[in-house]
């Protein structure tokens, strides 16, 4: 089978990879999307599907909750690693917002929503190494330490290892080393990372670091240091992995404006013991893998609404915890209703904004929308998600009157509004497409009041992938009020139009 990187684009940041037999499992970061950490499956390492979330939520208080101006913004799951340890599945994260590193753990990765440990502190960019029946993370940036584990894993062993493995360079270095994936292959402890260097190419790259003992001495390697063309992006962070057959490959992220972080397929052959990634140095655009194509569930989906119970497909996650009282399929079956019952200023305050990821070189999203229910001061539709947002929905006035409008944020942070078409009926058609093609990186609104003839409105919007929010563009579904609670908007066929180029 032919691989083409990138093998997804699409905002798949900081993955970590775990075989059990002929099957992959990938972890990645979706930090305040709810559900969280979502586990993906393979048996090519290039077709990968969805299979369960680690968590629904991580807290439920105001920061998770968009309440009282507080929010996980750029904050919440990240870089989590991912291991197999004594007949359980292990997932470990740090959440900066709230001072706590969080273990999970089931016997089913395939099962949503795992148990967990809860411990106290941050323990940054994290790994777990299980070596002689004893088990470790190893965290942070630069100066890289190392603790030990209680033998359940429930927290930090009294008297275990707790101490600074080695520091790495600071002078000339944007971002000293993180990222950690740590193991243990035949003699050695590899312990890999990334790191940001002004000089040379001046771009993120793959280091690692080897040792023979564990609290010894390292030594350090680069392994890959490419952009495969674009923009001086180095393409680097995630981890390494074999096959059944003993071949050896890495699947790593690379910053790709605002589509996200996206994950790129990468072979590995070892020399003198150490694990270099690419082909003679590059991460190659294409080459052969011995597996024939898995055939899997999509990333990213149409979705008609029409189901028989409250229960999202795993492809949605909601901005920040839901409020799960105020949304439904089974309502008015054929159907997602969204209703208040809270209040926001914009986009970024509302509660209840159900997305999917976007995808590259293009894609555009549309929904029909029915205004019924909607009462003056609300707005619904389908907004162009990140801080730099763009929303193209119905806004009612006090008249009960509907227009459709295009909102953005000003540089000052504040909404502003483009734009006005009056709805002749209750029903409009609204559509984003998304252009990523050779770093364009531009988002086009458009509505409809047949769903077949559409009209732009408003100006295009400038992406900016940035990092209060760092995550890629998203499609979401919004309903929200200004002044007044208890109104519902009504959104049906959901359609998902992939322009992949391929």
């Amino acid at each position: 089978m032919r691989v083409h990187n990138p093998i997804i684009w699409a905002d798949f940041p900081d993955p970590d990879i775990l075989r059990v037999g002929d099957t992959y499992y990938m972890i990645s970061t979706t930090m305040f999307m709810m559900p969280g950490a979502p586990i993906l499956k393979s048996k090519d390492l290039c077709h990968w599907e969805i299979v369960s979330y680690v968590f629904d939520k991580i807290e439920d208080n105001d920061i998770y909750q968009l309440k009282n101006g507080k929010h996980a913004y750029g904050k919440g799951q990240w870089a989590t690693s991912l291991k197999y340890y004594r007949g359980m599945y292990y997932a470990c994260f740090a959440c900066n917002d709230l001072n706590k590193t969080y273990i999970y753990y089931t016997d089913n990765i395939e099962k949503s929503y795992w148990d967990r440990y809860v411990m106290e502190g941050i323990y940054h960019d994290m790994s777990f190494l299980f070596d002689n029946d004893k088990a470790y993370l190893i965290y942070n940036c630069g100066d890289i330490k190392i603790v030990e584990l209680k033998d359940d894993l429930s927290g930090l062993k009294a008297g275990g290892v707790n101490q600074l493995l080695f520091s790495t360079p600071s002078e000339n270095v944007r971002l000293r080393c993180e990222g950690c994936r740590a193991y243990k292959i035949g003699e050695y402890y590899y312990l890999i990372f990334i790191e940001w260097p002004f000089d040379g190419h001046g771009r993120r790259r793959v280091v690692c670091y080897r040792s023979k003992e564990l609290l010894g001495q390292y030594e350090r390697k680069i392994l890959l240091d490419d952009d495969m063309g674009y923009q001086n992006q180095g393409i680097a962070q995630g981890a390494i992995f074999d096959t059944p057959d003993g071949d050896w490959y890495s699947i790593l992220f690379q910053d790709h404006g605002s589509v996200g972080r996206i994950p790129y397929l990468i072979p590995v052959t070892w020399e003198n013991d150490w694990p270099m990634m690419g082909i003679q140095g590059k991460v190659p655009e294409t080459f052969e893998i011995p597996f024939e194509p898995y055939a899997c569930e999509p990333l990213i989906i149409s979705d008609s609404f029409n189901h028989k119970e409250n229960k999202l497909a795993l492809q949605w996650q909601w901005n920040h915890n839901p409020i799960s009282e105020l949304w439904s399929f089974t309502e008015r079956p054929g159907y997602l209703r969204l209703r208040t019952g809270t209040f926001a200023k914009d986009i970024l305050t509302a509660r209840n904004t159900l997305t999917q990821r976007t995808s590259g070189p293009r894609c555009a999203f549309s929904v029909e929308l029915e205004t019924h229910g909607l009462k003056p001061g609300d707005y619904a539709g389908l907004v162009a998600f990140q801080s730099n947002y763009g929303t193209v929905g119905v806004k009612v006035h006090e008249n009960n009157i509907g227009k459709v409008v295009v909102c953005k944020k000003d540089d000052n942070g504040q909404q502003f509004e483009e734009d006005f078409a009056t709805l002749s009926g209750k029903s409009v058609f609204l559509k984003i497409a998304f252009d990523f093609e050779n770093s364009r990186d531009i988002a086009t609104f458009y509505f409809s009041e047949d769903g077949e003839t559409w009209t732009k409105i408003g100006s295009d919007l400038q992406m900016k992938y940035t990092l209060d929010l760092f995550i890629g563009y998203r499609i979401g579904i919004y309903y929200y009020s200004e002044k007044e609670t208890g109104g519902y908007a009504d959104f049906r066929n959901f359609i998902y139009d992939a322009q992949n180029g391929r």
